[in-house]
């Protein structure tokens, strides 16, 4: 078969089969009484061979070695080949992310597209006060798709940075709440806690539904920084949670603070002693919870936590006893 037909059939072009036997990986068998190259089925067979390799993104030398050394072993190079090809994937997704993030951007003109450009790679310095200063500045100067700041978010370790970061996302206007939440399913804790603290600090009620949603979250960390957020949004959702870490000891100041916001909607204020009232009752409750919970009726109004603390006043825990009745001078003062 002469070198067109091959061409024809086989849809590597006459230049690059010319290029193939000038490399030594395939030379036609025999020539025509003219002069012109023939090549025989073994040859047609073997182009095929190194198309095949080819697609795999081996290199005509590898491809060369591949066919003519009888101890050569495939499993090293076709490991090398995955490798390259996943860093060749996370190169190129690297770059779709950017160039999809100053789409998002709306760019007016070259000049945006460079501000733009200059503050994503500032936000994944190595250095903090570069990340910190392009926070604060995507704000004002050169707005940031929000994507960039909840990732930036969701991986900053140095608190001030963090602190500048929230602060941005709080000011970025829609998106930020549903990236932050898909945050709280990371398989991460040091992101899931990042991505409530950032949603605590988002306004909005699409915030608060999903502060909402992740009381119920299996991480235990997760669920206080929401009740806290809740409580002082006036969620009563939170109160069970609040309770929780009251007993457990987790954060139960900042807890009893929160109640002591819930606390000032009358109905809400009962359902609170109600509670702190089954969970000092309960018989798995330790001295040290039961101490906590009596000092959490404090800043509970009304008769339901009066009448709680006079019967503390008489609890066989002197220390529980003790504090119930200071507790019941304040409010007598007041």
């Amino acid at each position: 078969m002469l070198i067109g037909e091959v061409a024809r059939r086989s849809g590597v072009s006459a230049r690059m089969l010319r290029h193939y036997e000038s490399l030594g990986l395939v030379r036609p068998s025999g020539r025509t009484g003219s002069g012109y190259r023939e090549y025989s089925s073994e040859d047609i067979r073997r182009i095929f061979h190194i198309e095949s390799l080819r697609s795999l993104g081996l290199s005509l030398r590898e491809i060369g070695r591949a066919l003519d050394d009888p101890g050569f072993t495939p499993s090293a190079l076709v490991g090398d080949l995955i490798r390259q090809t996943r860093d060749r994937i996370a190169a190129e997704t690297e770059l779709l992310t950017r160039l999809r993030r100053i789409d998002a951007a709306d760019p007016v003109g070259w000049e945006h597209v460079l501000q733009v450009v200059a503050l994503l790679q500032a936000l994944g310095s190595k250095s903090a006060d570069a990340r910190q200063r392009a926070a604060l500045s995507s704000v004002d100067e050169v707005p940031v798709p929000v994507e960039a700041l909840v990732e930036a978010a969701l991986s900053e370790t140095e608190p001030n940075v963090a602190g500048a970061l929230r602060w941005a996302l709080a000011r970025s206007g829609d998106g930020g709440p549903a990236l932050l939440a898909e945050g709280l399913g990371s398989p991460v804790a040091a992101v899931r806690k990042r991505a409530v603290q950032s949603l605590a600090e988002m306004p909005g009620g699409e915030a608060t539904a999903h502060l909402r949603d992740a009381l119920a979250n299996p991480d235990v960390v997760v669920r206080g920084y929401a009740a806290l957020a809740l409580g002082t949004r006036g969620v009563a959702e939170a109160v069970p949670t609040l309770i929780d870490m009251i007993v457990e000891g987790r954060n139960d100041v900042d807890a009893a603070d929160a109640l002591s916001v819930l606390a000032s909607d009358t109905a809400t204020a009962d359902q609170i002693a109600t509670r702190l009232v089954d969970r000092l009752a309960h018989d798995t409750t330790e001295a040290p919870a039961r101490g906590r919970l009596t000092q959490a009726l404090a800043a509970v109004p009304g008769t339901t936590a009066s009448r709680a603390l006079m019967e503390l006043s008489h609890d066989e825990d002197r220390a529980v006893a003790l504090t119930a009745a200071y507790l019941l001078q304040l409010r007598d003062v007041r």
